[in-house]
């Protein structure tokens, strides 16, 4: 079993470029996540987007806002693997970092719920990845689709529903905490 934080990073939190609603409250419990998983003994592995697009708004490599928040921030030697697509396994060494340490088994949270969390655990799905998502430990932001507004809880609740569906088991930090206690 191994915890993936990805994109718990500063542009995500108020004053940065991109804020998302729930943001701090979702780092919290990633954060929790963290501590029980190294209370555990189980690997933590972080993900950090790193913008390469010129036209970037947000995550852009060198400034304050694509710095890991503090709330998450990597412990001991935890490692960081830096991404610049939405997709944590497009072009990065995730998928061999976890085959070095012969982990199946992952727990996923983070940002954004609709772009980054979603592609990962479809990824990781087809990888052939056991999943579980701690959907409060994720947050997303209101999107807009041909005028309409959509609310960022609708956002998250679709995605959170669909990726349950067959991609992984969708369910609370607090269960995944309770579940890391039982032998």
């Amino acid at each position: 079993m191994c915890l993936i934080i990805i994109d718990i990073q500063n542009d995500y939190f108020a004053g940065g470029t991109m804020e998302l609603v729930g943001m701090p409250e979702a780092a919290a419990n990633a954060r929790l996540l963290l501590d029980a998983y190294c209370a555990a003994g189980l690997p933590v592995i972080h993900v950090q987007h790193l913008a390469a697009r010129p036209d970037a708004t947000f995550f852009i490599p060198g400034t304050p806002g694509a710095e890991i928040n503090q709330i998450a921030a990597p412990i001991a030697s935890e490692p960081v693997v830096v991404k610049h697509f939405p997709n944590s396994f497009r072009e990065t060494g995730l998928l061999d970092l976890l085959k070095s340490k012969q982990i199946t088994n992952l727990t996923i949270c983070g940002a954004m719920s609709h772009m980054c969390i979603d592609t990962t655990v479809r990824a990781a799905f087809d990888l052939g990845f056991t999943c579980t998502l701690a959907a409060d430990a994720c947050a997303t932001r209101d999107l807009t689709f041909e005028g309409h507004i959509v609310p960022a809880a609708d956002v998250h609740a679709a995605y959170m529903s669909a990726l349950s569906l067959v991609f992984a088991r969708v369910t609370a930090t607090a269960t995944v905490i309770e579940e890391l206690k039982r032998p």
